[in-house]
């Protein structure tokens, strides 16, 4: 693999459209995707327990849904919770989005067609009413103006509205660096030749985790935007070091 084969980040949602209907297959693939996804969807519901107001459901944000596998993990976690909400899922991508509007839904979900760097525009995730909560997996690295979507996320939210990114990060962590290269050559990238007969976003995959901010410089960001209580966690596993949840909250 070499920076070379590597799918420009404006050409991402042709590559994502490339594999969708394999998407889902790939994923299921990989021990513990969904229940890290799960496990960082509970954070987001549970940092909102106190966001709860009686007869109004709480408003929230899947960005980069892709094909539905996070909008899935915040619906359980919402359901766990006995929470009413408003669902809305994002994603740039068309072809993930059809993956995605296939499947089962509860009502109060909804999909919209959009680019991250579109969010600035409100009529995007239904007006200026606000957002309680904004979940965003494997999104902020595909993003080349990281400060700018982050700030655009904080206008949106409502005052003690929460952010969870659920994102790779292996930058100053050698081990964790070597961990992902070694599964990316032997594991992902054959697998995704295997599934789909593509291989470019996979390639594109391992570069853009080795050129993602390290926790630190993710954490600076969302504090700079304005952000409070951000902190981070790792997941548990061969993957830890690799995979982290970061939470944040605008201020009240």
């Amino acid at each position: 693999m070499t920076p070379t084969q590597a799918v420009p980040r404006a050409e991402l949602p042709e590559a994502f459209d490339e594999v969708a209907d394999r998407y889902d297959l790939m994923v299921a693939m990989n021990p513990g995707y969904h229940a890290h996804l799960r496990s960082s969807a509970t954070v987001l519901v549970t940092s909102l327990a106190d966001s709860v107001v009686p007869g109004r459901p709480l408003r929230l944000l899947d960005l980069g849904c892709g094909s539905g596998a996070s909008t899935r993990a915040l619906v359980t976690a919402l359901e766990t919770a006995g929470a009413a909400s408003e669902l809305i899922g994002v994603d740039a991508s068309a072809g993930m989005l059809r993956e995605a509007r296939s499947k089962r839904w509860p009502p109060q979900v909804s999909f919209v067609h959009a680019r991250a760097e579109e969010l600035a525009d409100q009529a995007v995730v239904g007006g200026d009413a606000g957002l309680d909560g904004v979940f965003a997996a494997y999104l902020v690295r595909n993003v080349s103006a990281r400060d700018e979507l982050l700030a655009t996320l904080h206008g949106l939210l409502r005052p003690g509205g929460v952010v969870v990114l659920h994102e790779y990060s292996v930058a100053g962590n050698p081990r964790a660096a070597a961990i992902w290269t070694a599964v990316c050559r032997g594991v992902v990238v054959p697998l995704g030749w295997v599934t789909s007969r593509r291989t470019r976003l996979y390639s594109y995959l391992w570069r853009s985790v080795m050129d993602m901010d390290s926790t630190a410089e993710l954490m600076d960001r969302l504090v700079r935007a304005g952000f409070e209580d951000v902190r981070t966690r790792s997941v548990r596993g061969w993957q830890r070091g690799i995979i982290h949840t970061f939470h944040a909250r605008r201020p009240r």
